[in-house]
């Protein structure tokens, strides 16, 4: 019926119903007073208290008072209009007052329910005092008091539906956020696994497509004069192709990568290094310093997936012809450093990685972010026709988020 108020839950369903009941009984109840007590004006008290009822009784059943503020007004003045005049007629019907603050109170602006509640007040009281033949004071204590009360009770259920509205919508906020906040995890979370498959492609398929492709060429240069070292490449290849497909099958296992298997992360990186200078002419020797001892696996992968990528840019892009790496351990750190002496190039002045991916962006990127994942960093320091030196530091304790395998 109020034009400005939501839809209707089970509990104003329940109020409303009540405010109808009390209303329609203490109308039925002033006219049974008036029949059994033989009140004068018993027939027109009667007939007066159906005809209330039966105004009251358009409101709720009316669609166009439940949509229309005049008609609520024009509504709530009809039922004022005839309760007036059974109030005239039987004092039985200042008791009807009560429901009818409560009914003012909820359908008229705050303005218009006082007034209307101050003038039911009035009426009722001066009404009641007219069939009394006499004022005193104690007849505008009941009116007065029950209009009191129920400003008191509209208010408060008021400020407590403004509450419970409010907490709604915070609930709702709160329900958006968390389901906003979870996409943003899933669409984090599925970048980061995208970064860390481009890293580990990189590192591995792509770095061995590109020796193999660089032993085939060197097989065709040598053909057919030098047919015997043509055959050594095309083995070199082959063997390149096995170690590739192993890899791939770890790969999508999400295992350890084979070259870590059984093995200590400083003989593998001795391991590559003998493999990088025997597939392509390079003299690469390996060092370590310090005493070794455990290492998270995460970081093991990470640092062969570097001293990996950092050589395979060398035999790509350095024109190398020696090269060194070296594993030192510390006391709270691992470092690895890769160095040559090739042509050199400006670290300030990299491709992006997705713009020049043959000139080595990608690689060094990749590298970086590595190393970063690990609460580690990487610094590379070049310059054209003084060689290159990489060097990565991560330190030996793992960090807090759970070792995960590639």
């Amino acid at each position: 019926m109020n034009t400005t108020a939501p839809d209707p839950t089970p509990t104003t369903r329940a109020l409303a119903w009540c405010l109808h009941l009390l209303i329609l009984g203490l109308l039925a109840l002033t006219a049974v007073r008036a029949t059994t007590q033989h009140q004068p004006h018993t027939g027109a008290i009667v007939a007066t208290a159906t005809l209330c009822a039966l105004v009251y009784a358009a409101g709720p059943l009316l669609p166009r008072i439940h949509r229309s503020r005049p008609a609520v007004a024009w509504w709530l003045t009809a039922v004022g209009t005839v309760w007036l005049a059974l109030l005239t007629l039987s004092p039985d019907a200042v008791w009807v007052a009560f429901p009818l603050y409560f009914l003012q109170l909820h359908l008229l602006p705050r303005r218009a329910g006082h007034l209307a509640v101050t003038a039911t007040a009035a009426a009722a009281i001066t009404g009641f005092a007219a069939h009394q033949h006499s004022f005193a004071p104690a007849m505008a204590i009941g009116p007065a008091l029950g209009a009191a009360v129920a400003v008191a009770v509209v208010r408060g259920y008021q400020a407590l539906y403004r509450e419970s509205e409010q907490r709604r919508r915070l609930i709702e906020e709160l329900t958006t956020t968390r389901a906003d906040l979870a996409h943003a995890q899933r669409t984090a979370g599925m970048l980061a696994e995208r970064e860390r498959l481009a890293r580990e492609i990189h590192d591995t398929l792509a770095q061995g497509l590109s020796s193999i492709q660089l032993l085939l060429r060197a097989a065709e240069r040598a053909l057919p004069d030098r047919p015997g070292i043509a055959a050594r490449h095309v083995d070199q290849a082959r063997r390149t192709a096995q170690d590739n497909l192993a890899e791939a099958r770890r790969f999508v296992a999400a295992l350890t990568p084979p070259a870590l298997e059984n093995t200590t992360l400083a003989d593998a990186l001795e391991r590559l290094c003998d493999t990088t200078g025997a597939r392509h002419h390079l003299d690469v020797k390996f060092h370590r310093t310090g005493n070794p001892g455990p290492l998270a696996t995460t970081a093991e992968v990470a640092l062969l997936r570097i001293a990996q990528s950092a050589l395979a840019n060398t035999v790509r892009h350095a024109a190398a012809t020696t090269a060194e790496v070296t594993l030192g351990y510390l006391d709270d750190h691992v470092t690895l450093d890769i160095t040559d002496n090739g042509r050199g190039f400006d670290p300030a002045h990299l491709p992006a990685p997705d713009s020049e991916p043959d000139r080595g962006g990608f690689g060094l990127a990749a590298m970086r972010a590595r190393a970063h994942a690990l609460d580690g960093s990487l610094t590379i320091e070049s310059a054209p026709g003084h060689g290159t030196t990489l060097a990565a530091r991560i330190p030996r304790t793992p960090p807090t988020e759970p070792e995960v395998r590639p």
